[in-house]
């Protein structure tokens, strides 16, 4: 995790010097998906994220293999059948927050964001909706999205086809502070 978080400081440290960088160490991530047979459910804590408050880009990056369902069958499926984790370790996304806002103001912000979401080696372009609230120090960031899973090449066999839906919601949270 600690190599991660590294990582997207790096990125974002090259853009300039007088850019605020808010990273956020704990970012927690989850999907779902309901069918009439069966309802999928995992989430993960330990995602990693930055905005870069010059360019407004912002990235987050996730373990695949950190996503805990409530049955252990599931995530073993989840690991070695769709996300292929050995082979893709990470998902991620790349992209830019649309609207011009002052950390400096508190205040509670709805943002828009696009940019590419990268899932089991397939990147995609989205647009989503959120919220960015920002108080004394501290800017926590919520959105909710679905995304298909034949637009990320993740295969569903036939056998379980009537159990797993062909797009989940997914939602994030993070909290961001300033890196100084």
């Amino acid at each position: 995790m600690q190599k991660l978080f590294f990582t997207l400081t790096a990125l974002f440290l090259c853009t300039g010097i007088q850019a605020q960088i808010w990273v956020s160490k704990s970012v927690t991530s989850s999907f779902f998906s309901s069918t009439p047979v069966e309802d999928i459910d995992a989430q993960s804590k330990s995602g990693a994220s930055a905005i870069d408050t010059k360019t407004n880009n912002i990235i987050f990056k996730i373990s695949n293999t950190s996503f805990q369902f409530k049955k252990k069958l599931m995530q073993e499926h989840f690991n070695e059948n769709y996300m292929e984790s050995d082979k893709y370790p990470t998902s991620d996304f790349k992209g830019k927050i649309a609207e011009q806002l002052d950390f400096s103001k508190p205040g509670s912000y709805p943002i828009t964001v696009k940019g590419n979401l990268q899932i089991h080696g397939v990147s995609k372009e989205y647009q989503a909706k959120g919220l960015l609230v920002i108080t004394n120090g501290e800017a926590k960031a919520t959105s909710t999205f679905n995304v298909k899973l034949s637009d990320h090449d993740i295969k569903i066999p036939t056998i379980v086809f009537k159990q797993i839906a062909e797009t989940v919601q997914v939602k994030i949270t993070a909290v961001y502070q300033l890196k100084k």
